[in-house]
């Protein structure tokens, strides 16, 4: 190397395809794509880098005698030479900075706390990273800690009684901590890197921050929930679970006691519907916006395997058939949602006569079935267009599940081909419902379903039937009713992330209409958290 060194450079090869060799493993194929890396690398600068890495490694099986992995690769320089930092840019190489998290604090004083309301993953992270910048947070969480809660849900599942203020929806980790983990997002965020590698550092598998399609299952995420509320408290900051908190005339109460706060953050998840009806109460801009509702579809796992993935079915560098399918019908969306490979269909309901499902999973995915949500698109216009009748037009379909399910949390269920025939189904058939156990009832969901949800997925079904077959195979059951994918509801906020005419209250994650997913509510969370600090100084 000549001329002055330039120091530390990184740089990111993109786009590194590597064949894989049935058997052969992914540490043979993640080597392979590193040496290319270097390969590229020295061909382009005329010097191999000191470090490699996965940064990025995915699944291309569209054809599946010739499964590929597709990588991204992380490279580091150290001392490179100026010319040949000069020919790393001109081969278009540009240096790469790890996402980062840096708010500057501001100079006001904090007069009172600073509340956090909810702690689902907007709610945690915006705590977490308040208390790690010296706020000291006071979160308040209507559901249980993650250890009482998994005793609730259990006793619910097993047949017991439903707690309203803590169950799958509610609780420590909101939602997330009852689903598959599932860590994929489509928001082009640099917060979302950041956002995987603190999971990984409180106990996610480090593979969350390279695959991509990062998944931890719910079994490990109860971990990591707890490791991120061991670390507030170390840091000062307070939790408070089984805490109810009401808003009424532009103040929170938590257990009808007022809080005195500088800043309220309201992370209180999408189904927090008594919230929402007190927020309207009070003033606050809320909108009805889109979201969707449908049913749960299960296919055998090794079936599916063997379908997409052909030779490869099993190989451990593959894992198991994921898809993302989606078809536009009439103006709106079908599409799958939150698929869950070797994972089951819970009960997901936060309300008394109420059922809605959605898909769980552990880390192993080990499970027979692989299920996935078929969606459609609800727009304001199929339900009066208000806030109120988005919310009714939810509980109405999950009310509906209830007595068609036989009131008593079983599922109604209906096997694909009655479902396209118009049939009502009087018996199971090879794919055995995950749900509850089994705990369903053969059922017309169509006598459930508004007819243009249910039209659309089956026309969705058909078409899905050209991408993977036997995707439509008739004794395929469809469980229902899938409502919760996304709040019904926004709650308006201005440039600043504070509600619309209320100053230090910030609605927050996917319970205020922003967010989709853990990653994308985290995400949220976090840039609540640099506008609070970036008005006062820490403690």
């Amino acid at each position: 190397m000549t001329g002055k060194g330039s120091g530390s450079v990184r740089t990111v090869v993109e786009n590194i395809v590597i064949p894989v060799l049935p058997g052969a493993g992914g540490a043979a194929c993640d080597a392979s794509a590193l040496r290319e890396a270097e390969k590229i690398l020295e061909k382009a600068v005329g010097v191999r880098p000191d470090t490699v890495r996965v940064r990025k490694r995915s699944t291309d099986a569209r054809h599946i005698r010739e499964v590929k992995l597709v990588y991204s690769v992380l490279a580091e320089f150290s001392g490179l030479g100026a010319k040949e930092a000069e020919k790393l840019i001109r081969a278009g190489f540009g240096k790469y900075s790890e996402p980062s998290f840096d708010p500057v604090p501001g100079k006001g004083e904090k007069k009172g706390e600073i509340a956090v309301v909810g702690f689902g993953p907007a709610g945690m992270f915006c705590a977490l990273a308040l208390a790690e910048r010296g706020y000291r947070p006071v979160v308040f969480e209507r559901g249980s800690s993650v250890a009482k809660r998994v005793k609730k849900v259990s006793l619910f599942l097993s047949g017991g009684e439903l707690d309203p203020e803590c169950n799958v929806q509610f609780g420590a980790g909101g939602a997330g901590t009852f689903s598959d983990g599932k860590l994929t997002t489509r928001i082009g965020d640099p917060l979302v890197s950041y956002v995987l590698k603190r999971l990984a550092e409180f106990g996610a598998p480090e593979d969350v921050v390279w695959k991509a399609r990062p998944h931890v299952g719910t079994d490990l995420l109860r971990g990591v929930v707890e490791n991120i509320d061991a670390r507030i408290r170390s840091l000062g900051g307070r939790i408070f679970y089984d805490t109810a908190v009401t808003v009424r005339d532009g103040a929170l109460f938590a257990d009808g006691e007022k809080i005195d706060c500088c800043a309220a953050v309201l992370a209180v998840g999408h189904s927090a519907r008594d919230t929402y009806e007190e927020l309207m109460k009070d003033g606050f801009s809320v909108v009805p916006k889109p979201f969707s509702a449908g049913v749960r579809i299960e296919h055998l796992q090794d079936r599916l395997d063997r379908t997409m993935l052909g030779d490869f079915a099993g190989d451990p560098a593959i894992g198991h058939a994921e898809y993302s399918l989606s078809h536009k019908t009439g103006g709106r969306g079908v599409y799958s949602f939150c698929m869950c490979p070797g994972g089951t269909v819970i009960a997901s309901t936060s309300e008394a006569g109420c059922l809605v499902t959605n898909g769980m999973r552990n880390r192993c995915r080990d499970g027979r079935c692989a299920n996935a949500a078929l969606a459609v698109s609800v727009l304001p216009a199929d339900h009066g267009g208000t806030p109120q009748s988005a919310i009714l037009f939810q509980r109405e379909l999950e009310r509906a599940a209830f007595k068609a399910g036989g009131g008593d949390y079983s599922a109604p269920v209906q096997l694909v081909g009655d479902f396209l025939r118009g049939s009502p189904s009087k018996k199971l058939g090879s794919v055995v419902p995950t749900y509850m156990d089994g705990r369903v009832t053969p059922c017309d969901l169509r006598a459930i379903l508004p007819a243009f949800i249910g039209d659309a997925i089956a026309e969705g079904i058909l078409a899905f039937e050209k991408k993977i077959r036997g995707f439509s195979q008739t004794d395929a059951p469809l469980t229902g009713v899938e409502t919760r994918t996304s709040a019904p509801v926004r709650v308006l906020r201005n440039g600043a992330y504070e509600a619309e005419g209320r100053a230090n209250v910030y609605p927050c994650g996917e319970g205020a209409g922003y967010a989709g997913g853990i990653v994308s509510a985290a995400a949220d969370g976090l840039r609540i958290a640099a506008s609070i600090i970036s008005k006062y100084s820490p403690d």
